[in-house]
């Protein structure tokens, strides 16, 4: 999956730097693409030597090491030179062949996210600072402590002997298939969610449901939860129309163009059509 990035290594264990290394990496966003030093036919994220306009004034916090390299995610305007750097979108990730960078690319952008959206305390009004021993923003004003946002949501294939439910959503690009998904609700188990959201999307009543395995999904500030829980197939498949187009049973062998392995519902409908889940 994305974040499968080995013999790299990630770690986003929280430390306070006071400066940028020169060979620290940089992570520089613009809109939803992410700067990129081209190294020949190759990408690679781009190091503080690189930009000489980063000083002691500028505008960074660090975000998580990489081979035990701390990258920092830079806010100010960066001098790139177009014949040696490129501007690579976030949907790109689905097709570089560095998938460190691709992992990199996506981690960042979740908390560059959570950052840009708690700029100013979601109760009083007051700017955020930065906390100085843990990952988080704190309110001068009022003392509220904000943490980075996680929402939970499970991701479920649904079996019957040797057939997959697989759905098509509505606002899914061609005509390639996933599994049911959603997030949780409050007061709501995992497993409450599961039998909720198959219900609402497909109209299936689900059994027997085990856990499978999660997978942090940064584009949309998630944590997927993967299960397997078991219908019977002779229940009418009724689509909500609003998130999903259409749906039906395939059995291994025959499926259609489904989600890459580099998802959790890429790897789960794989791991069905050969016999393994």
């Amino acid at each position: 999956m994305i974040q499968d990035i080995f013999p790299h290594r990630f770690s986003n264990h929280y430390t306070t730097y006071q400066a940028i290394g020169e060979n620290d990496c940089i992570l520089h966003y613009h809109e939803n693409s992410l700067l990129l030093k081209t190294m020949g036919d190759s990408l690679t994220i781009p190091r503080k030597k690189d930009f000489p306009e980063i000083t002691g004034q500028t505008e960074y916090i660090f975000l998580f090491a990489l081979d035990e390299v701390p990258c920092f995610l830079v806010w100010d305007e960066l001098k790139a030179d177009v014949a040696h750097f490129v501007y690579q979108e976030i949907t790109s990730f689905r097709t570089l062949q560095q998938q460190e960078i691709a992992w990199i690319l996506m981690a960042g952008f979740h908390l560059l996210n959570w950052y840009a959206q708690n700029r100013y305390c979601g109760k009083c009004g007051t700017k955020t600072r930065h906390k100085p021993d843990e990952r988080a923003l704190e309110c001068p004003g009022c003392q509220n402590v904000i943490y980075p946002k996680i929402s939970p949501a499970i991701i479920v294939a649904i079996v019957c002997g040797n057939k997959i439910l697989l759905a098509r959503g509505s606002n899914f690009r061609g005509s390639w298939y996933s599994l049911i998904a959603g997030y949780a609700d409050v007061g709501e188990s995992l497993e409450d969610t599961v039998k909720r959201e198959v219900k609402e999307e497909v109209g299936l009543d689900v059994r027997n449901i085990r856990y499978y395995k999660s997978q942090p999904w940064p584009l949309s500030g998630s944590m997927m939860i993967g299960f397997v829980a078991e219908a019977d197939d002779q229940q009418p498949v009724s689509v909500d129309r609003r998130e999903i187009a259409e749906a039906a049973w395939f059995t291994r062998g025959n499926l259609p163009e489904y989600s890459m392995r580099l998802s959790i519902a890429g790897e789960m409908i794989e791991k069905f059509d050969k016999g393994e889940l």
